[in-house]
């Protein structure tokens, strides 16, 4: 019995198996388009510290940590640029599966930043400007489940951030604010068939 059989059997069941990591390295050598092909992975999710340790821990992005250095560019601005292509990079990788799931799978995550999480409108506009940024459908963004951001929640999903890759909520930590998540959500949903946007 290879390693492989056992996700196999997963897959054959419904389950949709997801890779809470990603790294250039995964992406370069191949590993995660392995992964796709042979492991039955249909998703990734992405964090901050995912990215700290991706980016710590290799090689690869020292050119251009070197470069963003020289043309003087901010830390928080060669991360974001540093992470955005790692995501979109990532998400054309799961071209096919979005596609043969009718876009059910096939995603890969990225978040906000999570100091705006009490902060909604600034939620928002980062949700939008890394959805356009990304530039990709099978993407979705991750909001924090705070109470500033729940709102967030209902004002991304009309638009085209929802539309297509989707604005999840992030760690609902007890009883109560994933049932007022719940809230919001079904709040999104009215305003989705309100606007025709099923």
């Amino acid at each position: 019995m290879t390693s492989t059989e056992p996700l196999a059997q997963l897959s054959a069941v419904g389950v949709a198996i997801w890779l809470d990591d990603l790294s250039r390295d995964r992406l370069h050598t191949g590993n995660l388009k392995s992964m796709i092909e042979n492991k039955h992975v249909v998703g990734v999710t992405t964090n901050p510290s995912i990215f700290q340790t991706a980016i710590s821990k290799s090689s690869l992005y020292d050119d251009h940590i070197r470069a963003a250095a020289e043309t003087g560019e901010d830390a928080h601005g060669a991360v974001r640029r540093f992470t955005t292509d790692d995501v979109r990079n990532a998400a054309d990788l799961f071209t096919a599966v979005a596609e043969q799931s009718g876009n059910g799978d096939g995603r890969v995550s990225i978040e906000v930043d999570p100091r705006l999480a009490h902060d909604t409108d600034a939620t928002i506009s980062q949700a939008q400007d890394l959805w356009t940024e990304i530039g990709r459908p099978n993407i979705y963004v991750k909001i924090p489940a705070t109470t500033l951001s729940l709102p967030a929640i209902t004002a991304a999903s009309p638009s085209r951030p929802y539309e297509a890759g989707g604005a999840r909520h992030d760690r609902a930590v007890s009883v109560l604010r994933l049932r007022r998540v719940g809230q919001w959500r079904t709040c999104a949903r009215t305003s989705r068939k309100a606007d025709n946007r099923w």
